[in-house]
């Protein structure tokens, strides 16, 4: 929205690069700032991301999903799981939350150091969040805790290829070869490539990210099996 501002949106970006520390204060002072969990949260994208993962909970009867990286909530408004925990770095998204369902006992939300050691869920996701973990420790650090939350499928929805990119807030990573090289457990089951794949023309409404399915090996084929590969 602010890049649309004749003169003063790109300046203004400009402005917000340079002061760019790391990701997770990068996210924090966005949140405060009023800013938003991006384009990707809103609209036919959200819809989107919002109609496979319902389904894929329906069929597989997921009775519990944890989000590393639950942002302010928008996209959450359209999901439906019968339980929830959001985790996110920013302490302003999670109080943004905690605000927004503060009615729904069926989600809590936590930042990374709150929860609990022995956490786990039927299902873990990453909705646009890899490609924004620039720095390489934190990226392993998030990509263990994804995996090691999960007891029966992990879900991200990131691009998946190894580019440069002109904003010091993304990096793209081809994250399925660190799962292959650093969890042997899991397997990638299949894939789903985005409705509305990523027009520098149209950023608002594209995205360069798909899903990617991962079952632990071991799962059941009728477990397993995915709608829409």
């Amino acid at each position: 929205m602010i890049k649309g501002v004749p003169i003063a949106g790109p300046l203004l970006v400009q402005l917000r690069e340079k002061a760019f520390r790391n990701s997770s204060d990068y996210w924090d002072r966005r949140y405060r700032a009023g800013g938003n969990s991006g384009a990707g949260s809103y609209n036919r994208l959200a819809q989107f991301k919002a109609d496979f993962l319902n389904r894929f909970a329906a069929e597989h009867q997921i009775a519990t999903v944890i989000e590393f990286g639950s942002g302010d909530g928008s996209q959450l408004k359209l999901a439906r799981y019968a339980n929830y925990i959001g985790v996110d770095v920013s302490a302003k998204a999670v109080e943004i939350c905690r605000s927004v369902f503060s009615g729904d006992t069926s989600k809590r939300f936590v930042r990374p150091n709150e929860l609990e050691p022995s956490t786990s869920s039927d299902l873990s996701l990453s909705l646009d969040v890899i490609y924004h973990l620039v720095e390489d420790s934190v990226f392993d650090v998030y990509m263990r805790q994804l995996f090691g939350c999960a007891r029966r499928f992990v879900i991200v929805y990131s691009s998946n290829t190894d580019q440069d990119w002109p904003f010091k807030h993304v990096r793209h990573r081809h994250f399925t070869q660190w799962v292959e090289q650093n969890e042997p457990d899991w397997c990638l089951q299949s894939t789903l490539k985005n409705a509305y794949p990523y027009d520098p023309g149209d950023p608002a409404h594209t995205s360069f990210a798909d899903f990617y399915i991962f079952a632990r090996r071991g799962t059941s084929a009728s477990s397993a099996s995915d709608p829409a590969t």
